[in-house]
């Protein structure tokens, strides 16, 4: 029973969690957590994270994350999320997700999704079993949100909006991914057709450094070949971690939760952080990054063409439409947190917190 307690304690607020789920299939081999957080503005959508040290506590800030997240785009969904706890490279993946599948069936209020570890052949693994997931391959009619880069094109508007908000322009700006893979790889492409030069990228293996800059295709070539970006060879090869603190206009951390904290945070030279992963620094390095007058857009603002373009999939929408709604939600929300944190003089968490919270709680208050 510690785990209820545990939930109690540390998460349980005006919002929720609404349900707390821990499963097992000693068969498959799957251990599982699901947190469905908040569902007052319509069935929770979130994804399934796959990784061998998921835990609770991720868990559920993620699915806070994700209810802040639809909240904010103005979406008729609540937040949940889903941790696999093994390893996304693991021979019998298929058989874990199906089983997860199957344990989730009667969670009606959640509408799984991918994420890290898990792509559009996982989601349509879960709809096989159970007919209700999101970012399906196109042949089940999805729009696969990693190929066609959802999450990056709209971390590219949101840099458009921010950008004059620390007096930056992005035709020959410089730009510095860590986690260059489905999320960091298409904001790259993106950015650098609005002129924005890529000059150091990274992922588990390393990072590669070039001030002259990086071609984005070249590296999206080495790293689909070497399965590496430190593999890339007009550059200088660095460990993963000082991506983060190389000289670059700017940020995009596009990996795990909480890569920027206090220790790193005041060696950051970017003007401008774009958070492409969920969590991906901690309350205090915000503060600190703030105080420094580094602009910050949270994730949840940063981020959400994922999750806008999954719930045009679950209203059959088409990818044009998704890629408009994408434009037209994070450009107005970015515009009115980061105008909001200035004339409130508070942090743009701050200012994007109360902004999702303010239509969470006008949700909440029509349901019982």
């Amino acid at each position: 029973m510690a785990a209820p307690t545990f939930v109690i304690e540390r998460y349980c607020d005006e919002l929720g969690p609404e349900k707390v789920l821990h499963v097992h299939d000693p068969r498959s081999g799957l251990r599982g957590i699901v947190v469905v957080d908040n569902t007052a503005c319509g069935p929770a959508i979130g994804g399934v994270r796959m990784a061998s040290d998921v835990s609770l506590d991720e868990v559920f800030r993620l699915a806070r994350a994700m209810t802040l997240k639809n909240a904010a785009a103005g979406l008729a969904h609540g937040g949940g999320k889903a941790g696999i706890v093994a390893n996304p490279k693991t021979a019998d993946k298929p058989g874990r997700i199906r089983a997860f599948a199957l344990a989730i069936r009667e969670i009606v209020d959640y509408i799984p999704g991918p994420d890290m570890g898990t792509d559009e052949s996982c989601m349509g693994w879960i709809f096989d079993e159970i007919g209700r997931a999101v970012g399906l391959p196109r042949v089940l009619g999805g729009i696969p949100l990693d190929e066609v880069g959802a999450t990056g094109y709209g971390l590219a508007q949101c840099a458009e909006v921010a950008a004059p908000f620390c007096d930056l322009k992005l035709q020959g700006a410089t730009l510095a991914i860590e986690g260059f893979g489905n999320v960091g790889r298409p904001v790259a492409a993106f950015l650098e057709k609005m002129g924005v030069r890529l000059v150091a990228a990274s992922d588990s293996q390393g990072a590669v450094y070039n001030p002259e800059g990086i071609g984005v295709a070249d590296l999206s070539d080495v790293k689909r070949r070497a399965g590496t970006v430190t593999a890339y060879r007009s550059g200088q090869r660095l460990p993963a971690a000082e991506v983060l603190t190389l000289p670059c206009d700017i940020l995009v951390p596009a990996a795990r939760p909480d890569s920027i904290h206090a220790a790193n945070a005041k060696a950051i030279q970017a003007k401008l952080i774009l958070q492409g992963a969920n969590i991906p620094a901690t309350q205090e390095a915000e503060a600190i990054l703030h105080q420094r007058g580094v602009v910050i857009v949270p994730d949840f603002i940063a981020n959400a063409g994922g999750v806008i373009c999954a719930a045009v999939e679950y209203r059959r929408g088409t990818e044009a439409a998704a890629f408009e709604q994408i434009a037209q939600k994070i450009r107005r929300n970015t515009e009115t947190v980061l105008t909001r944190s200035r004339q409130e003089k508070i942090e743009p968490r701050c200012a994007a917190v109360a902004l999702a919270k303010e239509r969470v709680q006008a949700a909440m208050a029509l349901r019982r």
